[in-house]
């Protein structure tokens, strides 16, 4: 199962209706899905960076969300990430995530 978010609604629906969560670098946007299953989306401006830096920045966030246990049932989500958010090394990426689905499953 493909776990994204696509279509332009719904990235819309998730920040209409979701609820937001900030670390330094990254914004996470989560609402409750009908589904049993969670999608995710990731939303990275051009102010963040060139394409080349927007790129990898979405392919260790995306690796990140795969190999890691986050409680992601049931809901659907948007990584947002900030300027800056490239130049911050992998490591300190993957607690940033592991801080905002931590906040988000508080909720």
């Amino acid at each position: 199962m493909d776990h994204r978010l696509k279509k332009d609604k719904q990235f819309s629906y998730v920040y209409k209706k979701g609820k937001k969560f900030h670390t330094e670098h990254l914004t996470l946007f989560s609402v409750e899905s009908k589904f049993r299953n969670y999608l995710i989306g990731y939303a990275i401006s051009k102010k963040v960076g060139k394409a080349n830096k927007r790129n990898k920045l979405k392919r260790r966030l995306k690796e990140i969300i795969r190999k890691s246990e986050l409680p992601k049932n049931f809901h659907n989500y948007v990584l947002m990430a900030k300027v800056g958010a490239t130049e911050i090394n992998f490591q300190d990426l993957k607690s940033q995530v592991e801080k905002l689905f931590f906040k988000a499953s508080e909720k």
